[in-house]
This record gives C-alpha cells, sequence and structure tokens, in this order.
C-alpha cells in the first residue's frame, strides 16, 4: 500500500441507516486519518459519506469533495472539506474521483453508490485501470450482490476471474491489509468476451 495516498470512498448518502453501518463509516474516516491517508469523496455531508468525511477531517485527514452543481443545489454539500470541486455533471464527477485517488474503497450504499462500484470495477475489467478495489461487507451488507455476481458466473455472463477484479472484507478493520495484499493480476479486455 506504500502507492497508496488518497482513497476514494464511495458509500450511501441516507441518514436512515442503522447505527452499527454509521459506526464503521465514523470508524473508517479516524483510520484514513490516524494513517495520513488522503478521502476522495462524492462532497455530500449527510449519510455514510458526511460521517466519513467528518471523522476524517477531525482526525487530520485532507477530504476532497466533488460534487455536481444539481445536487449542491439541494444544499447538501458539505461546506467544511479541504477541497471541494464543484462540477457539471455527475460523470464529471467520477472521471475526478477517479483521477485523484490511488485506491477505492466501497462502503454500504444505494443505487448511487452501486453506479460508482460497478463502473469502476468495469474500467478495472476493460483495462482502464490497475487501482485496488475493496468492498466491506459490513454486517454482510453486500452478500445479495455477491451472490448476484456468482450468478451472473454461473450463467456465462462473467468469468470467475472478474473475482479477482476486487477484494471484499468483512469489515472496516481489514480493509488497509486487503490494500497491503499484492494486486491480482490485470485480465487483458480480450478475455471478457472469450
Amino acid at each position: 500500500m506504500s502507492n497508496v495516498r488518497s482513497i476514494c470512498v464511495y458509500c450511501g448518502s441516507s441518514n436512515r441507516v442503522p447505527d452499527p453501518l454509521k459506526n464503521s463509516a465514523r470508524r473508517f474516516g479516524q483510520m484514513l486519518g490516524e494513517r495520513g491517508l488522503q478521502l476522495v469523496y462524492g462532497g455530500g455531508r449527510v449519510g455514510l459519506m458526511g460521517i466519513t468525511a467528518d471523522a476524517a477531517l477531525a482526525a487530520g485527514s485532507e477530504v476532497v469533495g466533488i460534487i455536481p452543481a444539481h445536487i449542491q443545489e439541494l444544499e447538501v454539500e458539505h461546506t467544511g472539506l479541504t477541497e471541494l470541486h464543484v462540477v457539471d455533471s455527475m460523470h464529471t464527477r467520477k472521471r475526478m474521483m477517479f483521477e485523484r485517488s490511488d485506491a477505492f474503497v466501497v462502503l454500504p450504499g444505494g443505487l448511487g453508490t452501486l453506479d460508482e462500484t460497478f463502473e469502476i470495477i468495469t474500467w478495472k475489467q476493460l483495462g482502464l485501470h490497475d487501482k485496488p478495489i475493496v468492498l466491506v461487507d459490513e454486517d454482510g451488507y453486500w452478500q445479495p450482490l455477491l451472490g448476484l455476481i456468482d450468478h451472473m458466473i454461473g450463467q456465462g455472463f462473467a468469468r470467475s476471474e472478474h473475482l479477482g477484479l476486487f477484494r471484499v472484507v468483512d469489515g472496516i478493520e481489514s480493509v488497509f491489509d486487503a490494500l497491503e495484499m499484492a494486486p491480482e493480476p490485470v485480465i487483458e479486455p480480450q478475455a471478457k468476451w472469450m
């Protein structure tokens, strides 16, 4: 993980989630600060996004938020960040988050989190990057998603090798160990279609 200085976190913006998930987000932000790592995220002040950002800031991390103007207009942007970039679209947001990050950590979230997660995994599958991706399966949150991916493999729409595009950990405390592990070999894009 020596080359990981900036971690992009994908997670939910809802406040209506179980307290253990909020506590994990808070702990993850603290751990980023303890390690002197920068947080890159979607720029919101609500839900797990806001909890993670606040904890990272309190622990001494630089926190970079990237938020589209149409979301900022809803007054959900975090105004106390190290940097806040207001961009023109979701596409620009996701591109900037990718460019500013050395690794990706996925906490529990909703449809937006799934969108970002599948995009970054797909980009890796296509050979567009080789950055580490870690899904945090806190309290088994991602088990239905992992079951769906197994189903895709069973039906021939994905290959078992694609499971190596990301790592799954049971909780926050295991994230940095997963980032330390040697990256899986890059799957050549043409293997997707064979």
